[in-house]
């Protein structure tokens, strides 16, 4: 019987043959689910964002809703909302789920809707339900928010409230391909456009929910000593007190991660270790996720912003500067 690490590998090697170049992001994808936690994928317009999310969901049992947000989209157009509705001849008011009840949720160019909008996913990502009219309705076991946004430089778009970055696990950042994989990616969209229909439809292999839920279990029980759990606690109080460690820090860093950060970091180094066959956490495991586990959730000061000085850079200095305990 195939475990679920391998077969968690089988659904990265299949999304893999989907986006090609991108790597690192379906890694990162991958870690994302099995933390059981929602994603930021921020990069300029044709990077395969969009495609990335469709190509897990191809790959995956599960539910995918799309939602494009837009400057004119409403609370209730996500959330859904209670309707009229007549039931054996009788008028009832019954509640309408919206597309945010899903499994995977493809909330595209996120960025382009307003803050009353942003705000309606907040209890969704935290407390995984939706009120509406005083009543609670839940969200299914498999729930993750898979945000799309292009940089804020770009015209039309708002930048995300603070305590919705926070709620997102990580924020992962897609870059150019280089160009073998470029020109891999132009033979493979010259054979799907050739595809008859059907050759294209979800059927086949798909990984079963259950696989996922095995998955998370065993990431649970995985060992964490107390001396990597110190790292940890380190590595965020020092985005807080960065003039503890280094003179560039304290000027570079405004605010730092909230205790939802470090909560995020062990999740992700978890999942880390248990993708790499390990059944400990060890400090190399904290270290390869800080940068999308805590990259959104810096505040750089106009000090940083004037000397050029970008958030991965800050978090480059700051593994540098705190000490791995012994």
């Amino acid at each position: 019987m195939i475990n679920p690490r391998e077969r968690i590998l089988e659904l990265e090697r299949a999304i893999g043959q989907a986006v090609l170049g991108q790597a690192d992001v379906v890694r990162q994808v991958l870690l994302g689910l099995l933390a059981n936690g929602h994603l930021l994928l921020e990069g300029l317009p044709g990077l395969a964002k969009t495609r990335t999310v469709k190509a897990l969901s191809r790959c995956l049992e599960a539910r995918m809703s799309r939602i494009q947000f837009t400057p004119d989209l409403l609370p209730s157009d996500i959330t859904g909302a209670e309707i009229l509705q007549q039931v054996d001849g009788q008028n009832q008011i019954r509640f309408q789920a919206g597309p945010l009840f899903g499994n995977l949720i493809l909330a595209d160019e996120i960025n382009r809707a307003p803050a009353k909008v942003q705000a309606a996913l907040l209890e969704a990502m935290e407390e995984r339900q939706v009120t509406v009219a005083g009543v609670s309705h839940g969200m299914p076991e498999l729930f993750m928010v898979l945000a799309t946004q292009n940089p804020i430089e770009q015209e039309g778009t708002y930048p995300l409230p603070e305590a919705q970055m926070d709620r997102f696990l990580m924020k992962v950042l897609l870059d150019y391909p280089h160009a073998p994989d470029e020109t891999r990616m132009l033979r493979l969209l010259r054979l799907e456009e050739r595809a008859a229909p059907t050759d294209s439809a979800e059927g086949g292999d798909r990984l079963a929910q259950a696989v996922i839920f095995n998955a998370r279990q065993e990431i649970g029980a995985l060992h964490v000593s107390e001396a990597v759990d110190r790292y940890l606690v380190d590595l965020v109080n020092a985005t807080r007190r960065p003039a503890n460690h280094d003179a560039d820090l304290a000027r570079w860093i405004q605010v730092g991660a909230s205790p939802r950060g470090g909560i995020a970091l062990d999740r992700v180094a978890r999942a880390h270790a248990w993708l790499a066959g390990n059944d400990f956490v060890s400090p190399d495991d904290v270290r390869a996720v800080v940068h999308p586990v805590l990259r959104h959730r810096l505040m750089l000061s106009y000090d940083a912003v004037a000397d050029g000085v970008s958030t991965d850079q800050v978090l480059d200095r700051l593994l540098d500067k705190v000490a791995i305990p012994a």
